[in-house]
């Protein structure tokens, strides 16, 4: 007898226990379906608790993330150390070799001041530059220059030479107090003398706006080779001998396109040749290109 009411009792549970998950559950769609049928007839009207209950939940989202991010700094810093520890194995192997060239470097120039000293050669002095910053750009494709924040109080006059860190860009065209003009090297108005590095064949380097600047005026013949350097001349007193300006680059029908060591779109500082150590730039007495 007891044991049929024990059955029978159990039997009661279990059909209870399913009834009510049934109704739970039929109760869970009815609202899920009252939910999407809100939202989907006024998609905003449940932002205000969205946003309240992501202010409620972030700071415990925040520390369950915690652990993982803590976690994920510590595998980047360990990968970050073996990177720097290859990095400055690199440093150092590169610091070795340069040390070396350093030491035949101070050879060589001993023995360049030992012959020139034989020769009795004139050597000239050594630049001074104004460093300037970039304040304008105004270069397009009819015109490119630079203006600077350095004018005729800092030393810088009319037709000096103008450097980025890489070469020379230009030079200068206009000189005001506190301010001056450069004009590009890329610019159609602009006309630099310079040599072919190796071959001492003199060339005038000629703007050509949105193209490379070209070589022009070259012999007949002249049997460049890509990747030769192209430096100042120095002819006409106006530049020094010697100043970067680029490497060939190509040839089309004869004319050599030159691919200027600076990078004209990314220049924020410029050095400007010291005007006080050429009495003939002080007065003006240079002709320009």
């Amino acid at each position: 007898m007891k044991s049929t009411i024990k059955q029978r009792s159990a039997s009661y549970s279990a059909s209870l226990s399913i009834l009510g998950g049934r109704i739970g559950s039929s109760i869970f769609l009815l609202i899920s379906g009252f939910l999407l049928l809100v939202t989907f007839i006024s998609p905003n009207i449940l932002s205000g608790a969205r946003v309240n209950v992501s202010e409620v939940f972030a700071p415990a989202l925040s520390f369950v993330s915690r652990p993982f991010q803590n976690m994920a700094d510590a595998v980047s810093g360990i990968s970050g150390k073996a990177a720097l520890k290859a990095e400055n194995a690199k440093l150092q192997s590169e610091n070795q070799r340069l040390r070396e060239w350093y030491q035949t470097a101070l050879m060589l120039q001993a023995e360049n001041q030992s012959l020139q000293k034989l020769l009795n050669l004139k050597v000239p002095s050594e630049q001074k530059y104004v460093t300037a910053r970039v304040i304008s750009d105004s270069s397009n494709s009819f015109v490119k220059t630079l203006l600077v924040n350095s004018g005729y109080d800092d030393g810088v006059r009319k037709n000096q030479a103008a450097l980025s860190g890489d070469g020379m860009i230009g030079r200068i065209i206009e000189s005001g107090n506190n301010a001056s003009r450069i004009l590009l090297l890329t610019d159609i108005n602009s006309r630099i003398p310079v040599i072919v590095e190796g071959t001492n064949q003199k060339a005038v380097l000629a703007g050509m706006n949105n193209n490379p600047p070209e070589l022009r005026h070259l012999p007949k013949d002249s049997g460049i080779n890509i990747g030769t350097r192209i430096i100042t001349s120095g002819d006409g007193g106006v530049f020094p001998y010697g100043l970067p300006i680029g490497t060939v680059s190509k040839s089309e029908g004869g004319n050599y396109l030159i691919k200027p060591f600076a990078n004209m779109d990314r220049i924020t500082f410029v050095r400007v040749v010291d005007a006080s150590l050429n009495p003939n730039l002080i007065k003006g007495e240079l002709s320009s290109f």
